[in-house]
């Protein structure tokens, strides 16, 4: 049962990791007319369409009323205030630089987790996660491009936000459903995203279908989809780390992606760097395998 629960975990936690991938891609073809700010607020306005429907038939009902600041801070800390800190820091860093820096997102979950929920990494399973943070190194600085500047910080603020997301939906599985918890958390994002809509409807009653297509589809399958697989997999996972470590394939999969939609041809650093990220990624996995099959010969023996 336990390793039922595990595969499922991880099939959610895949099927997550490639949706977001694609995003980077459909953003990049976006931000070719829309706005930063204009792109993040269509994008969930997206999203909560497509949760509004999905809410109204399944009639899931509200939050408690207790729990509506814990959605409120959720919502800010995985959409609004995850959007506005990635966007900001994006204006002065290089894409490489940014992706790395959100590759630490596992990192600062896992650190989180053992602190809020008593979660442990073993000695091994930290090994796997600084192999796939060589991994992020070689795919992003094989030509030594690395910028200091403010920006930096605004990236390491948005890798904190998505781990204070991913804590939030682990606690939320208790007791809210996987749907539940990830529309009242998108809800809430894009109630606080609305200051941009002024600027935002300007801009979309001009903007070419090209843009409107990456718009639509980035706020129903990176955003609404993808989050409420996410949310999916961190309530069947039994650590948050075990979800959050398939973040690490986040670049390898855009790359590839980005050479599959809009013709960008991987580098020999994508290549290496990939391939180290996916044999981090096999060692944490293999050392999560091997400690549920030991649990089961303890429970056989007893």
């Amino acid at each position: 049962m336990k390793l039922f629960k595990e595969n499922q975990s991880r099939l959610y936690a895949i099927g997550t990791i490639l949706l977001w991938s694609s995003a980077f891609v459909f953003t990049k073809i976006a931000l070719e007319y829309f706005s930063t700010s204009s792109v993040g607020v269509l994008r969930y306005l997206c999203a909560s369409f497509f949760f509004f429907f999905l809410v109204f038939n399944k009639k899931i009902g509200l939050p408690k009323v207790k729990d509506i600041p814990y959605f409120l801070i959720s919502g800010a800390a995985g959409f609004s205030l995850y959007m506005t800190f990635f966007n900001t820091g994006s204006i002065t860093l290089s894409p490489a630089t940014s992706s790395i820096i959100i590759a630490t997102a596992p990192v600062f979950t896992a650190i989180l987790s053992s602190i809020v929920f008593k979660e442990k990494v073993r000695l091994l399973g930290w090994i796997a996660i600084a192999i796939e943070f060589c991994g992020i190194l070689v795919l992003t600085l094989w030509d030594g491009v690395f910028t200091i500047n403010i920006g930096i910080l605004w990236m390491l603020l948005s890798a904190i936000c998505i781990s204070v997301y991913n804590l939030f939906q682990r606690h939320f599985s208790q007791k809210y459903t996987a749907l539940q918890s990830t529309a009242y958390s998108i809800f809430a994002g894009t109630l606080l995203l609305l200051i941009n809509l002024p600027h935002a409807s300007v801009e979309l009653s001009t903007a070419p279908g090209r843009q409107i297509f990456a718009i639509v589809f980035m706020g129903i399958f990176p955003s609404a989809i993808a989050y409420l697989w996410w949310s999916k997999a961190l309530a069947t996972a039994e650590k948050t780390s075990d979800v959050t470590n398939f973040m690490f394939v986040t670049p390898f999969l855009a790359t590839l992606l980005g050479f599959l939609i809009i013709g960008e041809i991987p580098t020999l650093s994508t290549i290496v760097g990939g391939f180290i990220i996916l044999a981090g990624l096999f060692l944490f996995q293999r050392v999560k395998t091997d400690n549920i099959q030991k649990m089961g010969e303890k429970e056989t023996e007893g």
